[in-house]
C-alpha cells in the first residue's frame, strides 16, 4: 500500500471539518495518565539496523528451506512453479477479492471460471464454487448443504474417524446449537466399512476421507450405493494431488467432494493461507454455498463472465442464503488455477507418482533398516504420500533427535489425535524429498529406536 503523508494543511482541513481546534483535543476523553505512558523502549534504530536485527531473529527459526521436512497431516511442502508467484504479484490480481461489481471484474471472473472448470475435471463432479477458506470450512459447509437438502427430515451426520481430526472439530463447532447430531464412532475402528452399519433413516450424510488422514485408501466399493439406499449423501474429503493419479470421487458416486487446495501452488506458511475446495453434483447446484461463475455473451455477442449463482447473504436475502460466507481470499484460488494450468494433466500425474513411489520407498526402508512397523493394523492397505510408523518411545523425543542430529523436521504425533496411536508418527513424503533426505530419515529413526 502506498504511504501518503498528511501535510499541515491537510490536518488543518480535517480538524476544521470535524470542528476540532487541535489534534490533541481528539484525546480529551482519555485520562491524562494513560495518554503517554512510559514504555521504557530501547533507543531507536535506523532502517539498516532494524533489518539486521530482524534477519538475526529470523535466522533462529528452523524452516523447510534449510531442513528436510517429513511433516504433513494437512499442510504439505510441494514444488511451486515460478509462474504462480509471477501471476499473483501482478497488480490486477495481487488484491484479488470478492467481485462486488462483477461487470468490471472480467479478469478475476475468468480466472475463477477456469478454476471451477479445473476442479470439476479433477474431482469428477459437475459444479464447483470459488471458493472457501480451507478444507475444514469446506467440509463444514458441505455438511450444512446435506442437512439443508434433507429439509429437516434428517439430522444425523456420520463422520468417519479417519477424517482429519481438525476437520471433524470444525464440523462439530458449526453444528453446535443446531438440531444436528454426530454419532460417536470408535476411532480405532476401520473406516468406512465399520460405519456403514450406522446408516439409517435419520442420516443426512456420510463423510469419509480418501486417502484417509493416515494416508490410506478406503474400500469404497458399493459405498455410494449403500449411502444412497439409506437416502443420504456421500461426502468425500479428497487429496487434490492424489487425484492426478487415482480415481476421482465422482467416479465412485460421491455427491459432494471437498479438499484443501494448499498443495496446489500454495506453500505451507504458519498455517495459512489455505484454499477450500467444494464441488458437487449438478442436482445440488442451488444448494452450493458461495459463488459460481459462468460464461455468457454480451449484447454485442462478445464472450463475458458473470456471477451465475451467488447464494451468500451479501448477494441475496439473508433468509435465502445457503451460507454466511461473507468474504474470500480469491488469491489462493488463483494460485491453484495457475498451478494446475502450469502443471497440466501430465505434470500433476508426475507429481503424484513421485509422492507415491518416494513414500513407499521410505516406508520400505524404515521397516527394513530401522526395524519399525509401518501402518500397524492395516499393513497391506494401499497408501499415498503418508504412512504411520510405530515407535518405541514418545514421538516428541524422536523428533528432537531427528532435528538436533540430522537437521530433519519429523512427522506428526498421532497420539495427540488418536489415543490408541500413542507413540506413532505420521510421516509425509512429497516430490520435494530427495533420496538422500529419505535415507537420513531412515538412519535417524534407526538411531532413535536403538
Amino acid at each position: 500500500m502506498t504511504y501518503l503523508p498528511h501535510t499541515d494543511a491537510d490536518r488543518r482541513a480535517m480538524l476544521d471539518a470535524i470542528g476540532a481546534a487541535r489534534l490533541e483535543g481528539l484525546f480529551d476523553g482519555v485520562p491524562a495518565e494513560a495518554r503517554f505512558p512510559a514504555l521504557d523502549l530501547p533507543a531507536p534504530l535506523s532502517e539498516m539496523e532494524i533489518e539486521r536485527e530482524m534477519r538475526a531473529l529470523a535466522g533462529r527459526n528452523r524452516d523447510t528451506a534449510g531442513c528436510a521436512s517429513f511433516l504433513g497431516a494437512g499442510a504439505y511442502r510441494h514444488f511451486v512453479p515460478s509462474t504462480v508467484d509471477y501471476v499473483l504479484r501482478r497488480g490486477e490480481f495481487y488484491t484479488s477479492y470478492t467481485p462486488y461489481q462483477p461487470e468490471i471484474s472480467q479478469g478475476m471472473l475468468q480466472a475463477m471460471f477456469e478454476y471451477q472448470s479445473m476442479i470439476c475435471r479433477l474431482t469428477g463432479m459437475d459444479v464447483s464454487n470459488a471458493s472457501h477458506y480451507d478444507g475444514a470450512t469446506a467440509l463444514a459447509e458441505a455438511v450444512l448443504l446435506a442437512l439443508n437438502a434433507a429439509a429437516g427430515k434428517r439430522t444425523e451426520v456420520i463422520l468417519s474417524p479417519a477424517v482429519h481430526p481438525q476437520y471433524r472439530a470444525v464440523v462439530r463447532t458449526y453444528l453446535s446449537g443446531t438440531d444436528a447430531s454426530v454419532p460417536g464412532v470408535d476411532a480405532a475402528a476401520p473406516a468406512p466399512g465399520a460405519i456403514r452399519s450406522l446408516l439409517g433413516g435419520r442420516t443426512a450424510a456420510l463423510v469419509i476421507q480418501n486417502p484417509s488422514f493416515l494416508g490410506q485408501f478406503e474400500d469404497v466399493r458399493g459405498l455410494a450405493d449403500d449411502v444412497h439406499r439409506a437416502g443420504a449423501l456421500l461426502i468425500v474429503v479428497a487429496d487434490p494431488v492424489s487425484l492426478g493419479l487415482f480415481q476421482p470421487p465422482g467416479a465412485y458416486g460421491a455427491d459432494v467432494v471437498v479438499a484443501d487446495g494448499q498443495p496446489l501452488g500454495i506453500p505451507p506458511s504458519f498455517g495459512g493461507p489455505h484454499l477450500g475446495i467444494l464441488a458437487a453434483r449438478k442436482a445440488l447446484v442451488r444448494r452450493v454455498p458461495g459463488r459460481l461463475v459462468g460464461e455468457t455473451v454480451d449484447a454485442a455477442g462478445e464472450r463475458g463472465y458473470v456471477l451465475t449463482l451467488a447464494t451468500r447473504e451479501q448477494h441475496i436475502r439473508r433468509a435465502k442464503a445457503t451460507s454466511n460466507i461473507c468474504t474470500n481470499a480469491a488469491l489462493s484460488a488463483l494460485a491453484a488455477t495457475v498451478y494446475l494450468a502450469t502443471m497440466g494433466k501430465a505434470g500433476l500425474r508426475h507429481v503424484a507418482e513421485l509422492c507415491y513411489h518416494k513414500s513407499h520407498y521410505a516406508a520400505r526402508e524404515i521397516a527394513r533398516r530401522a526395524g519399525l512397523e509401518i501402518n500397524p493394523g492395516a499393513p497391506e492397505r494401499p497408501f499415498f504420500r503418508e504412512f504411520a510408523v510405530a515407535l518405541d518411545k514418545p514421538v516428541a523425543a524422536v523428533n528432537e533427535i531427528l532435528l538436533d542430529r540430522f537437521g530433519i523436521v519429523g512427522g506428526h504425533d498421532l497420539g495427540a489425535d488418536y489415543p490408541h496411536l500413542a507413540r506413532h508418527m505420521l510421516v509425509s513424503v512429497t516430490e520435494m524429498n530427495t533420496k538422500d533426505e529419505i535415507d537420513r530419515l531412515v538412519e535417524g529413526l534407526r538411531q532413535a529406536a536403538a
